[in-house]
C-alpha cells in the first residue's frame, strides 16, 4: 500500500511540475538559476558581482511591464 501511495505522490509531483512549467510559474526560479550561473552566485539580494538579484515581486512586475510594452501572441 505504501508503494502505491508513493507512486501516486511521485506522479502528482511530476504533473504539478509540468503544469507549473506550462503556465510559466517557474519563470522566477529559472531567472534565479540563470543569474547564479551567469553572474556567479544568487544569495538573497546579490549575484556575487554587486548586481542585485530581483526579488520575486520585482521580477513579476518587470515581466508584466515587458509584456505590456511588447505584446506577443496571447489570448487577451
Amino acid at each position: 500500500m505504501r508503494d502505491v501511495l508513493a507512486a501516486v505522490r511521485t506522479g502528482a509531483r511530476g504533473i504539478a511540475w509540468f503544469v507549473r512549467g506550462v503556465l510559466g510559474e517557474d519563470a522566477y526560479d529559472k531567472y534565479v538559476a540563470h543569474h547564479a550561473a551567469t553572474h556567479g552566485g544568487a544569495e538573497a539580494g546579490t549575484c556575487g558581482i554587486g548586481e542585485p538579484v530581483m526579488t520575486e515581486r520585482q521580477f513579476w512586475r518587470d515581466q508584466t511591464d515587458r509584456q505590456q510594452k511588447n505584446p506577443q501572441n496571447r489570448c487577451c
